[in-house]
């Protein structure tokens, strides 16, 4: 069992039943498992729920007609636009 996930197994499942479930999981999930919550339902069944890892992710932007995620890639003359645009704000009320 890898250290970094934590486990809540209150009924003593085994472990090979608890890994082969978390393996599976994260394969149908694709991604994964921080923390784990197993419950024996007495009926040969068991309860489970799962915690993920977070997703890391890059947030794109559109500036100036540009798909981007950052500015590192435009040279002085497209940072000088995009310093330099106006930003609008709906300052829209109803009377």
């Amino acid at each position: 069992m890898r250290s970094s996930i934590e486990l809540i197994n209150k009924d003593n499942l085994s472990m090979d039943y608890i890994e082969a479930e978390i393996a599976q999981c994260e394969k149908a999930r694709n991604r994964k498992v921080r923390k784990a919550e197993f419950v024996d339902n007495g009926d040969g069944t068991s309860t489970q729920r799962f915690w993920f890892q977070p997703v890391e992710f890059d947030r794109i932007r559109r500036i100036t007609g540009y798909l981007v995620g950052d500015l590192n890639r435009f040279n002085d003359a497209k940072r000088a636009e995009v310093m330099d645009r106006v930003k609008h704000n709906c300052s829209c009320t109803e009377s």
